[in-house]
């Protein structure tokens, strides 16, 4: 099974090619956009595989949660080449990459969603799968509802961000994995079962998951709600 997978929904772009449980992965280049640099990155891998799109059996990317930009440029690439070799898609939430990364267990996955707010959702995380509990939310630091059991970690950049958060966590008992943000490698690897599954959505059905009711607001509006431009 072969499953290009893409990732742009933080900083920290990526294409991966699943190749029956093999991983190729490449990053996109820090400091440049992830519009610029995505495709060229996958032409890169695919001829490193020595294969071309056609070969491909499903598309996936990831959906978000994360950067409005980053996640429109994720999801109009999968949709372009899907559209162009006739694929199912897979969308895969950024939280879901992250928490599969942090290993099985209970896991808390954070991302800075800006304006004061994270993204936030809870995932049982097994045998390579992640299982949500409850829904994917966003909101402040400080009314983020805490698990009242033990043994969970929290993965994400959103403790970093929001000094108050990290010392609620830490109060809590709750392990930081700080470092752990989506990956395309992660995607793939969330996709494959699904693809074996025979799941996958039509390319003019792909749509990034905002979360937010307002997708969007000006510099003006988020500098004067005490936010970063």
């Amino acid at each position: 099974m072969l499953i290009l997978a893409l990732e742009t929904s933080t900083e920290l772009g990526s294409c991966a090619l699943w190749r029956d449980g093999a991983v190729l992965e490449r990053r996109c280049p820090a400091g440049r956009a992830h519009s610029e640099t995505l495709l060229p990155l996958v032409r890169e891998l695919l001829g490193e595989a020595g294969i071309g799109i056609a070969a491909l059996d499903a598309i996936a990317f990831g959906a978000g949660p994360g950067a409005f930009t980053g996640l429109r440029v994720a999801c109009g690439a999968a949709q372009g080449l899907a559209v162009a070799v006739g694929r199912p898609l897979l969308p895969v939430t950024s939280l879901e990459a992250m928490a599969l990364q942090a290993g099985d267990g209970e896991v808390l996955a954070l991302l800075d969603a800006r304006m004061g707010e994270v993204y936030a959702g809870r995932y049982r995380v097994a045998a390579g799968d992640c299982h949500l509990q409850g829904e994917i939310g966003v909101l402040p630091p400080a009314e983020l509802p805490l698990p009242d059991t033990g043994g969970w970690r929290a993965c994400g950049n959103a403790p970093a961000a929001y000094p108050l958060l990290r010392e609620r966590l830490q109060a809590a008992g709750i392990a930081l994995l700080p470092d752990i943000l989506p990956t395309a490698a992660a995607v793939a690897a969330l996709a494959a079962p699904r693809v074996a599954r025979g799941e996958g959505i039509d390319a003019a059905l792909a749509a990034p998951l905002y979360v937010r009711d307002k997708v969007a607001k000006t510099v003006a509006e988020r500098l004067g709600e005490g936010g970063r431009a």
